[in-house]
């Protein structure tokens, strides 16, 4: 064994009693991008998607760490003309594409990067979006004393049950908050979001499950779950090892993170879950039977120059169950 990567998970239902875990259930870490579709809910629930004419496609990309493939820059574009606003109203810094054969592409003809092609490109078109629909000021709308900050703590607060005094705030990769808590609540969050009929979390669950080509990329695990699964699973990355997910059929959610935030072990900590998960609930779906393009990421080669494959990284333990 050359490294591991220790998981913490937790399992939980909508009424938040925690059914399985890994690890420490109550780290208490940052959610990152796995927090988006929470971020994005007062965008519909106010009114401000229906009035600057958001359809499923645009929600779908605020919640989204997409890969700046071409139809991600072209809708983050889109939005801001519904806003009327530049690229230039976007606090969010350009990134090298989390596609590599993008990035590579970038590379190699010399591409200018510009904000909108930041994964988060879509969030912060919605937060842009929630500010002008308020009536308040567009420019320093990332900062935790803007009322559109305030408006998403309220709402981090309402689906977690993390009082606003008991988050811990930090900034985010693209300059938003970012909200640090228990694994258990990010968990209780996406068991509440899977089976929700607010009108909100309804939207923005049929955004995500209808869009999966918008989440994430070509071939990356959100994408190709949501693939093959529809709205069965609706799974979503976070920075530095998070990721979340919903199911809704089994009325679950669940919240993972890598403790030393590697994200080649984040894919497959999710696939683990899912089939230790569905030995014991009814998931609606078989994990074994899951397409190749989805079960190749639970086993990550490790590979020379040469590309031979010199190791593999995968998943050794399982989720302890409760009851």
């Amino acid at each position: 064994m050359e490294s591991s990567h220790r998981v913490s998970a937790a399992v939980v239902d909508a009424a938040g009693r925690l059914l399985a875990r890994s690890g420490d259930p109550a780290l208490v870490t940052f959610w990152r991008s796995a927090a988006k579709p929470f971020q994005a809910m007062p965008m519909v629930e106010d009114g401000a998607a229906d009035h600057f004419g958001f359809g499923l496609p645009e929600l779908a990309l605020a919640c989204a760490s997409h890969s700046s493939e071409p139809v991600h820059r072209d809708l983050a574009h889109g939005m801001l003309r519904k806003l009327r606003l530049s690229e230039e109203a976007l606090a969010c810094g350009p990134h090298p594409p989390l596609s590599p054969e993008l990035a590579e592409q970038v590379i190699r003809e010399g591409t200018r990067l510009t904000p909108v092609w930041s994964n988060c490109s879509g969030k912060h078109a919605g937060m842009l979006a929630l500010a002008l629909y308020n009536e308040w000021p567009t420019p320093g709308y990332q900062r935790l004393e803007h009322p559109v900050q305030e408006r998403i703590v309220s709402e981090i607060e309402r689906w977690t049950d993390v009082p606003a005094d008991r988050l811990v705030l930090g900034v985010d990769g693209c300059t938003v908050v970012s909200f640090g808590l228990p694994l258990a609540a990010m968990a209780l969050a996406y068991a509440r979001f899977g089976v929700s009929t607010s009108p909100g979390a309804v939207r923005l669950r049929e955004a995500m499950s209808g869009h999966p080509e918008l989440i994430a990329g070509a071939g990356r695990l959100e994408t190709e779950l949501g693939r093959a699964l529809g709205g069965r699973v609706i799974a979503k990355v976070g920075a530095d090892g998070i990721y979340c997910a919903s199911l809704p059929a089994a009325g679950l959610g669940l919240a993972l993170k890598v403790e030393d935030g590697d994200m080649r072990a984040a894919g497959p900590a999710l696939l683990a879950v899912l089939r230790d998960l569905a030995s014991r609930a009814a998931l609606g779906f078989d994990p074994a039977t899951l397409p190749a393009s989805v079960l190749r990421q639970a086993r990550v080669p490790i590979l020379n120059t040469r590309g031979a494959e010199t190791g593999v990284l995968h998943v050794t333990g399982a989720l302890r169950f409760l009851d």
